[in-house]
């Protein structure tokens, strides 16, 4: 049986070995893809952790819903640098012009910001809701934002605000921080007043001669 095998395995050397090969060569080939592919994955893994990422959203004020502003924040895990606003009323008229305004009041929204960190976060101007509501619910305005990353990577990206999603939204009591803040505002107030002397501790002094009465009126009423 041996010798059988080594004389068929001589025999048939040169298809085997083009087995072989081939084997070989898409081992080899199947490698390389694995390689490109984990090197591509590391590559998109180092450019995520040095990506910026803009975004401006629209948010009511914690303790008055009815004013609102917007939020410009890097939610990125890079800086962001040379950052350019551009902003523009895409329906709404009048009432989104004067809307377009009165965020923009904010500087940083018409001249730019230089470096903007990863997590920070800056503020327009307000509007009061409560005033000429139905045209501003009706606004939708666009704002356009380019920057760049720190290898030097462009983005551009557009962003729409959308006034009729603030439609419906409603705020029962006081948010938890700012009740807390209150309190203790109102507690260093009274502290102050109390330290400076313009009010006065209200105390009932418990003397000996206190003392002395209630354990006589005990010991009458055991007796």
């Amino acid at each position: 049986m041996l010798s059988e095998a080594i004389a068929y395995l001589n025999s048939n050397s040169g298809a085997l070995t083009v087995v072989f090969t081939a084997v070989v060569t898409i081992s080899t080939v199947a490698y390389a893809i694995l390689t490109w592919s984990l090197v591509s994955e590391t590559k998109r893994m180092r450019e995520v952790q040095t990506e910026p990422r803009i975004e401006i959203t629209l948010k009511p004020l914690d303790f008055a819903i009815n004013i609102v502003r917007l939020h410009v924040r890097n939610i990125g895990l890079g800086p962001a640098n040379n950052i350019r606003f551009t902003s523009h009323a895409t329906s709404g008229g009048e009432a989104a012009e004067k809307l377009l305004e009165e965020f923009n009041k904010a500087d940083f929204l018409k001249v730019g910001l230089k470096y903007f960190g990863p997590g920070h976060e800056l503020h327009s101007g307000f509007t009061q809701m409560t005033k000429d509501f139905d045209a501003k619910i009706a606004s939708v305005l666009a704002y356009g934002v380019e920057y760049e990353s720190l290898t030097g990577k462009q983005y551009e990206d557009q962003i729409t605000i959308d006034m009729s999603e603030q439609k419906g939204i409603n705020q029962l009591g006081k948010p938890n921080l700012y009740a807390i803040a209150q309190s203790i505002e109102a507690i260093q107030k009274e502290f102050s007043h109390v330290v400076s002397g313009f009010k006065k501790i209200h105390a009932d002094v418990y003397t000996a001669d206190d003392r002395d009465r209630e354990g006589a009126e005990r010991m009458a009423r055991i007796e």
